[in-house]
């Protein structure tokens, strides 16, 4: 295998990492302090992705700049949600959070392909025909802006929990509930902006899904919100450490496995192409954290 395609492939890996750390993120946060599991996250995504896509065709604006408007419309879209939603019945029982969060996945599709039909859209980014040399190595300039963003906003939510008085109080609130409410922190306004800030990273993460060229449909959160919860599961509920680490380790595992697999086959004279194991690999890796170590990577025992 050349040096030169192994560059690319594990860059195009770190892009998708990024794309499932910062949804995992949202989800960790959201169970951290509430938790609850969101079923609908990956149609958070998909709402991301079309209100960076109508922003981006009505105005003309650079779609990077349309990052933060599309995170702040997901962020009291979720405001929404926790209110009506989550909010009446937290504690009555997982089985009705889990309920509820699978009927807003086709309450959201419905209402997606309602407004704006099941026809798959795309836009092209305004440095989609460019590339940066590395060597002898061509990369695409949005994914290496992909990379970047996601680094820096990581920098920036880690100052905000644990600079921030709002961040203390949700890390506080993840920790012990009732001892935060004791020391006069209030837990439901806690579980109102850590929805909407988990909101905003779907929204972020749909709206960097649309920009590198992917399209966009009122389904299309489906499997990135599978692979999501993967993440989450084998880096550790509840976990950000956990969720970066796993979220790097599926989006490179998952371009380089079918490449060396097509590789070895090769080698052994047999013609075979393994895309499609490209989402088969998170639920291999899944698997085996899973029997090695139940609580994940970074999870605590007895969790």
């Amino acid at each position: 295998m050349e040096p030169g395609v192994l560059i690319q492939i594990l860059v195009w890996g770190l892009y998708a990492g990024c794309i499932y750390i910062l949804l995992a993120i949202g989800l960790n946060l959201i169970f951290g302090v509430m938790k609850v599991v969101n079923f609908a996250h990956g149609e958070l995504l998909m709402l991301g992705a079309y209100a960076t896509f109508w922003i981006y065709t009505l105005s003309g604006v650079n779609p990077y700049l349309i990052i933060a408007l599309a995170m702040i419309i997901l962020g009291i879209i979720g405001v929404f949600i926790e209110r009506l939603c989550f909010r009446p019945i937290k504690g009555t029982g997982k089985l009705n959070e889990i309920f509820l969060s699978l009927g807003l996945i086709y309450l959201f599709q419905n209402l997606a392909a309602l407004l704006w039909t099941t026809d798959s859209r795309s836009i092209h980014s305004p440095y989609s025909n460019v590339s940066v040399s590395v060597g002898s190595v061509r990369l695409p300039l949005d994914y290496i802006i992909i990379i970047l963003f996601t680094i820096v906003f990581l920098i920036a939510f880690q100052l905000f929990m644990k600079r921030t008085t709002i961040g203390r109080a949700m890390r506080a609130t993840s920790q012990n509930r009732d001892a935060a409410a004791l020391m006069g922190i209030n837990v439901e306004r806690m579980d109102m902006l850590s929805f909407a800030l988990g909101s905003a990273l779907a929204a972020a993460a749909g709206s960097l899904w649309l920009i590198s060229g992917q399209i966009v449909d009122p389904y299309m959160g489906s499997i990135p919100a599978i692979k999501a919860f993967a993440v989450v599961i084998i880096g550790g509920l509840g976990s950000i450490p956990g969720a970066i680490v796993a979220g790097l380790t599926l989006g490179i595992a998952e371009n380089v496995v079918p490449l060396f697999m097509q590789s070895f086959a090769g080698l052994l004279g047999v013609s075979m192409s393994f895309t499609a194991w490209k989402d088969t690999i998170a639920f291999f890796i899944l698997i085996i954290v899973l029997v090695i170590r139940p609580t994940g990577i970074f999870g605590e025992k007895g969790e």
